[in-house]
């Protein structure tokens, strides 16, 4: 399956826990801010995001066709927004893509929340 539609399920997985404002990276939604490093020039635009109690939460799906030094470079970013925003990082990955999934969190240092996606 294509990212674009697990970035789907995971829209459609922050609407119904309750996430409000919800802006994805994919067709039917609104496309979410992105965010630039000046030492590279280099963007990265967060799959999902969306707000709970007025909280700015990320979600990223992750899978093993993914290349790595990208995904690590958007995960430490992304963890940072979280603690800027006082939301929560959520990862999102299907069954097969999850042991990869975990070693990149653990690479990047970063904590979140998984979510397995089927």
């Amino acid at each position: 399956m294509s990212k674009q539609i697990y970035i789907q399920q995971a829209a459609i997985w922050a609407k119904a826990h309750g996430f409000v404002d919800i802006m994805a990276n994919t067709e039917g939604y609104a496309k979410p801010r992105g965010y630039g490093r000046q030492q590279d020039g280099q963007w990265f635009i967060p799959d999902v995001t969306a707000k709970q109690f007025e909280q700015q939460s990320y979600f990223e799906v992750i899978l093993k066709t993914s290349p790595i030094d990208e995904l690590l470079s958007k995960l430490k970013l992304l963890s940072q927004l979280t603690l800027l925003s006082g939301g929560e990082l959520y990862l999102l990955s299907p069954k097969g893509h999850l042991p990869f999934a975990k070693s990149v969190a653990i690479q990047s240092r970063t904590m979140a929340n998984w979510v397995i996606l089927s």
